[in-house]
């Protein structure tokens, strides 16, 4: 089959792989018809390559029907249409029961201490071939697909894979109240669609910040209040103003270790990719090497005994934390992987004919796999007015 495969820093590459075949008696092989490009796959593009091997294939955002079942699997049957969860969760277990999909027991990854597999994600989450290629190995057949109906497009439910949970799991941990105020830090798929979920749950008052006119053009239509970040200094200031002048409710912080202005976790990211994988691994998980300027930033934004929720994505395991500032402010933060099964019964009745969140319209580029690393250089260098991704095997 055909698979985008990571070969080195910014150089991924379509290639011909062994077809994935069933393991166990409940897994699953699923033909994936779309499959989307994630901001957080830019981090294995720039970042993450120490805790990658050549050859790994991305993507864990996808969806397919279903082509052949193990002996035990009954949930699924050939020709079903299933979107295909981040998280590799069991279903069954302890972490799994408490709606911690992306904490699940069974898939643990515990030689690097780390939480749930993620499919496409790295040796740190278990190094599962992802779902950017034509077809997929998805263990759990009877918990983990996602069934859905025929007659859409694949836009319609293919993030019920990614964004659509993770930014539904953003809102309500941000704990926005009933017409309370939020501001969502960065505009890409999961800012914007927080957004609009915040708005939709009740929000009363949403600000959007981004520096990609695009972007911000995207949230204004929706009804959000947007702000440039190229035209304010003082971010804080300007979102003061407009929130009475104690700053908002709650503050999503979509961006995570990309953020611009933090000179010193770029030089620290740039460092790492001049060292051997072994030792650049060991950098990334004992010294701070995110650019955490958009959590700073949150931290200075929210009024004081307001919420913050983190789902942009951070690597480094010591980063430094204005943790005076937090303590003061009595700040609330809430963090983690999406837990993908927790919000479904929440959103799959929101994706109706009435397309209250606008997903048939999201994404911003179809594109065929074998385009995918045109299309990786593309989102990374926000160009063509890229928001959102689809492949097309």
């Amino acid at each position: 089959m055909k698979a985008l495969t990571w070969q080195g820093k910014r150089d991924v590459r379509v290639e011909t792989v062994p077809d994935p075949r069933l393991h166990k008696p409940d897994d699953t092989i699923v033909r994936i018809t779309s499959s989307g490009l994630c901001g957080s796959d830019l981090h294995l593009y720039e970042i993450l390559g120490p805790f990658l091997e050549p050859g790994d294939i991305l993507g864990h955002e996808p969806m397919g029907v279903v082509e052949e079942v193990g002996s035990e699997v009954t949930a699924v049957k050939p020709g079903d249409r299933v979107v295909v969860p981040f998280n590799v969760s069991c279903g069954s277990c302890f972490m799994c029961g408490q709606g911690l999909h992306s904490q699940c027991e069974t898939s643990q990854v515990r030689d690097q201490g780390m939480g749930g597999s993620l499919f496409g994600y790295t040796k740190l989450y278990g190094q599962v071939p992802g779902g950017q290629a034509e077809f997929l190995r998805v263990p759990f057949g009877n918990k983990l697909p996602i069934k859905v109906p025929e007659g859409p497009a694949d836009d319609r439910f293919v993030f019920l894979s990614d964004v659509l949970p993770t930014a539904w799991q953003a809102v309500e941990y941000a704990d926005v109240p009933d017409g309370g105020s939020v501001v969502v830090l960065g505009l890409g798929p999961i800012g914007d669609m927080a957004a609009r979920i915040a708005l939709h749950r009740g929000a009363g008052h949403v600000i959007g910040v981004d520096r990609v006119p695009e972007r911000l053009a995207r949230a204004k239509a929706r009804g959000v209040e947007t702000l440039d970040l190229s035209e304010h200094d003082e971010l804080g200031d300007a979102i003061r103003e407009r929130t009475g002048g104690r700053g908002p409710d709650s503050v999503i912080d979509a961006v995570g270790m990309e953020a611009h202005g933090s000179p010193i976790g770029k030089l620290a990211q740039q460092v790492t990719g001049f060292l051997p994988d072994p030792l650049a691994a060991k950098l990334m998980q004992t010294v701070g090497v995110d650019r955490m300027q958009a959590l700073y930033q949150a931290i200075d934004i929210v009024r004081r005994g307001g919420t913050i929720s983190l789902s942009g994505v951070y690597g480094g395991m010591a980063d430094p934390m204005p943790l005076l500032q937090m303590f003061d402010k009595q700040i609330q933060l809430r963090m983690g992987q999406a837990n993908v099964h927790r919000w479904v019964p929440d959103i799959l009745p929101l994706l109706d004919d009435d397309d209250v969140l606008g997903v048939d319209t999201f994404a911003t580029h179809h594109v065929p796999l074998t385009e995918a690393p045109e299309a990786y250089e593309m989102f990374q260098k926000k160009q063509d007015g890229a928001v959102k991704v689809l492949f097309r095997p």
